[in-house]
């Protein structure tokens, strides 16, 4: 067995924290967003055991919609209705408005996940 040596090296890039801005997406904030949001559907969905056509019927989607969500396809999902969908599973959404820690010329959109 011959022994290879890595000879070069590979380039770390540090990351804004929004991999959809660092790929140079026009809409990365949203895309974080929304990504946020299916993420913990996907984890509500798999803690309850239930399927894709259960969940559809649960959130009032169908099944290939709810596949399509659960495999990172979510453009055709507003926020709204992803938020709509975690209400459906059971869980409280609350949306708080409050004065910047910083000043920066607009405001910032976060998902806190409690």
């Amino acid at each position: 067995m011959s022994k290879h040596k890595v000879s070069e090296r590979a380039a770390v890039y540090v990351g804004s924290g929004n991999v959809y801005a660092d790929l140079g997406y026009p809409d990365a904030d949203e895309m974080l967003v929304k990504a946020q949001l299916v993420s913990k559907i996907a984890e509500i969905i798999q803690r309850r055991g239930l399927t894709q056509v259960e969940a559809a019927r649960l959130l009032g989607l169908t099944q290939p919609k709810i596949s399509a969500m659960l495999r990172g396809q979510f453009r055709g999902f507003s926020e709204r209705k992803l938020i709509d969908c975690l209400t459906g599973l059971g869980r409280d959404v609350q949306i708080v408005i409050k004065e910047p820690t910083r000043r920066r010329a607009g405001g910032k959109l976060t998902v806190v996940v409690a």
